[in-house]
């Protein structure tokens, strides 16, 4: 009966280990910004079309008219919502669908409309910043800066 509970426990402990390193693993890709351009900073100006406020990061999406006048839906991501509330006094109403603003974000290397968000900007002045507000923010590898 011993060496039965003790094999049990030691696969236990073994299924244990690999659950935590798969995990890491998958945190480790998971929070990779490799996606985004974060030498490179830009602008645009347009209407929120929708936050969603959601683990384990938060979006902004925001309809900005081109030269035609024909919208583009531009997606931000940013921070989870727990640090944005903590650190930078976001909350789940803090955008809403119409407000005018002015985003300055890191583009998406990929080239498609939306990138990593620095800081939001209303029509009155306000603005929302996140980490990536401060210029000297930077993810990546060092030699990339």
């Amino acid at each position: 009966m011993i060496g039965v509970q003790l094999d049990r426990r030691a696969f236990l402990a073994a299924a244990a280990g690999i659950l935590l390193m798969a995990s890491g693993r998958l945190a480790l890709a998971h929070h990779s910004y490799a996606m985004f351009d974060q030498t490179r900073k830009a602008t645009v100006q347009g209407t929120v079309h929708a936050l969603e406020w959601v683990n384990p990061h938060v979006w902004v999406w925001v309809s900005v008219k081109g030269d035609t006048g024909t919208p583009t839906i531009y997606g931000f991501e940013t921070n989870a919502p727990s640090e944005l509330s903590r650190f930078f006094g976001w909350n789940k109403r803090i955008l809403a669908a119409g407000d005018a603003v002015t985003v300055d974000y890191s583009p998406l290397k990929s080239g498609r409309p939306g990138g990593a968000l620095r800081t939001i900007t209303f029509a009155d002045g306000r603005t929302l910043r996140t980490p990536r507000s401060n210029d000297a923010y930077f993810t990546g590898p060092r030699e990339a800066k």
